[in-house]
């Protein structure tokens, strides 16, 4: 049996077929034309269905950029936190965070690419309030995992807005080059390269900072 893909893990169950449907086809819409260019009635030409079903299930165009939106950093959280429930040093932790994130944007191309272009229209549109609480009660995950015994001190001395700057910053850009076909090695392939230098710049912020 074929695993299930990340909208209908997102989006589970025999009678939400139209709705994943839907979202399947916006994904591809918003990918090849820009999410701007992409109209409703584009979105209900190429998945056959109607414009109401549409607005049933979704409310509007930003509807949809949220709803993948969301679906796609619940995916991506759910692979960091995998990640990061076996990791117990801050070096550890540090390495899980950048493999979950290279490992997911090689699994999840297309994704990657929507969250790059989505990530702008959701914060600055009727969803930026549910992104921030979203994004607060990421943060606030990850930094109990911070604080934890015997990771506290590796962390401390960095602000927590530059946190995620210093550890994922690296990785991100290169992931930003491979999905425009800049580079032609998938960032799964820097995997250690990407850990160490996240790390290092931790321990150099550390150290700057004696």
């Amino acid at each position: 049996m074929q695993a299930p893909d990340l909208i209908e893990r997102a989006v589970p169950g025999r009678r939400s077929e139209l709705k994943r449907g839907i979202l399947r086809q916006a994904l591809t819409c918003f990918n090849e034309a820009g999410i701007e260019a992409t109209t409703i009635e584009t979105i209900r030409a190429r998945c056959d269905t109607s414009v109401g079903a549409i607005y049933h299930h979704f409310g509007n165009k930003e509807g949809i950029v949220a709803a993948l939106f969301f679906a796609a950093l619940d995916d991506q959280g759910a692979l960091r936190d995998q990640h990061l429930s076996n990791a117990h040093t801050a070096e550890q932790g540090v390495a899980a965070l950048v493999r979950s994130y290279v490992e997911w944007v090689d699994a999840e191309p297309d994704w990657a690419r929507f969250v790059f272009q989505g990530r702008f229209a959701v914060a600055n549109g009727p969803f930026k309030e549910e992104l921030l609480s979203r994004n607060q009660q990421r943060n606030r995950q990850l930094s109990e995992w911070m604080t934890g015994e015997g990771r506290r001190e590796a962390f401390s001395h960095i602000p927590a807005e530059l946190l995620p700057s210093l550890i994922i910053g690296a990785a991100e850009s290169y992931a930003r080059a491979w999905l425009s076909g800049r580079v032609k090695h998938s960032p799964t392939a820097y995997a250690d390269l990407l850990a160490q230098a996240a790390w290092a710049s931790i321990m150099h912020k550390s150290h700057s900072d004696g």
